[in-house]
């Protein structure tokens, strides 16, 4: 097979490359629709297993044996993963996926240093081209690789959120400084100083891959959870990029491709995510946003001490009954409370006797780009009931009864209204423009932001106390009884 491979004409590993390439932007095209986003991912995981496959017979880098053996393992891993995990902890595996392939990138370019070291001399097989690719690729891919190892234990609850220490500024660009000095010394291959020796084993590469490492858990550990879409998905870009520079590395065209595809998919998501928070990178990876969960923020006890009104599933049913209009807001709680299918499901219920049933989306809402998407769309909520933020805020003032289940920053108003608040500027959900809201939260305590919400104490707002599923599947069972 190697043989047969290895003898073919020099440009047919050009054209499958090629062939690669075009398979990798048709696979991203059809990913920006839900309805061909399945489509896209098995057109793309096509383009990268044959890019896989010739590479590894091309050059005779492993046997036909060891091949299958690897793609069975990698194969088995993957179909594990994707029966065992919940929809709902989907950014958690999505963050692992990242880092899996910034370290992979690393490894790979350090591996690529130590074979041409050791085959032509110290230096000699090390030219600026490669050992800048490679300084690039340590650099990004050990920062992606281990900030993301945090991200996805923060999301997991793994630790704690937000964890801050003194001087963090100062430690992250005192990091990021020696890792371009670090960086410039492999590049040059200077000894720096007689502290580094680029000998038989690259050793300024490695120094830099563990500074570039404790870089990646500086900038993720301060961050909290209402920044996670944005910190996903920049580092969903960070992913590409390593994989694009080591392409360089190893002059290798379809990885070059392949992680520009990703990188700048993954810049423009970012920069989509810091306009929905109307806030700048450089501000979510260097400020201070929200507070200690637990906590209602300096004034929460005064604001709600007897201004907030309950309600139950009986009332809210009664409400919904007698609504022409009704949009569902979901939010982080949501996914926690694993409540999309009675949510689902009661939107069936009402669609069912004529009432028009909406979703509202907040771009930022889960810890995700595109988290309550995926929730509903397990639950097999209709891709066109879904509204934007942009979309669905003139229609409030229109609208009978919102629902709002395990959503809290998104739809707070003091984004508009308090200038030294932490979400200030931040574009919401004007759910209090409806005639009533519902809102259901386990408790008072606030979102990430840390701060409390004056929507709870709203003269047309109602709390519905409890959590997300199980106050949901109550609404549904009451729904169903009073009309069955």
């Amino acid at each position: 097979m190697i043989g047969l491979v290895s003898g073919l004409p020099p440009d047919t590993l050009s054209f499958v490359y090629l062939v690669s390439g075009i398979l990798f932007i048709l696979g991203l095209r059809k990913l920006t629709h839900p309805r061909t986003a399945k489509q896209g991912n098995l057109i793309s995981a096509a383009g990268m297993a044959l890019a896989v496959g010739v590479t590894v017979l091309w050059f005779e880098i492993l046997s036909p044996l060891i091949l299958v053996t690897a793609l069975l393992v990698g194969t088995g891993i993957g179909t594990w993963l994707a029966l065992s995990i919940e929809t709902t902890d989907m950014p958690q595996l999505v963050g692992l996926f990242n880092g899996f392939g910034g370290g992979a990138s690393a490894l790979v370019a350090g591996a690529e240093l130590v074979d041409r070291v050791g085959a032509a001399g110290p230096t000699s097989g090390l030219t600026g081209t490669v050992t800048g690719a490679a300084a690039v690729t340590g650099l990004v891919g050990a920062v992606t690789f281990c900030g993301s190892l945090v991200a996805a234990g923060k999301l997991h609850g793994v630790f704690e959120d937000p964890i801050r220490y003194p001087g963090e500024n100062g430690a992250k660009v005192g990091t990021l400084l020696l890792a371009v000095v670090v960086g410039l010394a492999l590049v040059t291959q200077s000894t720096l100083f007689g502290l580094l020796d680029v000998g038989a084993w690259v050793t300024p590469y490695w120094v830099l891959l563990a500074v570039a490492s404790l870089l990646g858990v500086l900038l993720v550990i301060p961050i909290g959870g209402a920044d996670m879409p944005v910190v996903i998905a920049l580092l969903n870009a960070c992913s590409g990029l390593a994989a694009a520079s080591t392409g360089f590395v190893l002059n290798n065209s379809v990885l070059i491709i392949a992680g520009t595809l990703v990188g700048a998919s993954g810049i423009i998501l970012t920069v989509i995510m810091c306009r929905s928070m109307n806030r700048s990178l450089r501000n979510v990876l260097f400020s201070k946003y929200g507070g200690p969960r637990g906590t209602t923020g300096e004034d929460g006890a005064d604001i709600y001490e007897g201004n907030v009104m309950t309600t139950s599933p009986e009332e809210v049913v009664m409400l919904l009954e007698t609504a022409r209009r009704v949009v569902i807001v979901p939010g982080y709680g949501m996914a926690v409370g694993q409540a999309q299918h009675a949510v689902a499901e009661l939107a069936r219920l009402l669609e069912g006797d004529g009432i028009e049933v909406a979703f509202g989306i907040h771009p930022v809402a889960g810890r995700m780009p595109g988290h309550m998407n995926v929730l509903l769309a397990e639950a097999n909520v209709p891709y066109e009931q879904l509204e934007a933020l942009s979309d669905i805020n003139p229609a409030f003032s229109q609208t009978d009864l919102v629902l709002v289940t395990g959503a809290n920053d998104v739809v707070n108003p003091t984004a508009y209204s308090g200038e030294d608040s932490p979400i200030a500027g931040m574009p919401v959900l004007n759910v209090w423009e409806a005639e009533t809201v519902v809102v259901n939260k386990r408790s008072l305590s606030p979102g990430y932001a840390g701060i409390s919400n004056p929507l709870f104490t709203k003269d047309n707002t109602l709390m519905l106390f409890g959590d997300a599923r199980e106050s949901m599947q109550a609404l549904v069972n009451e729904y169903k009884q009073t009309h069955p």
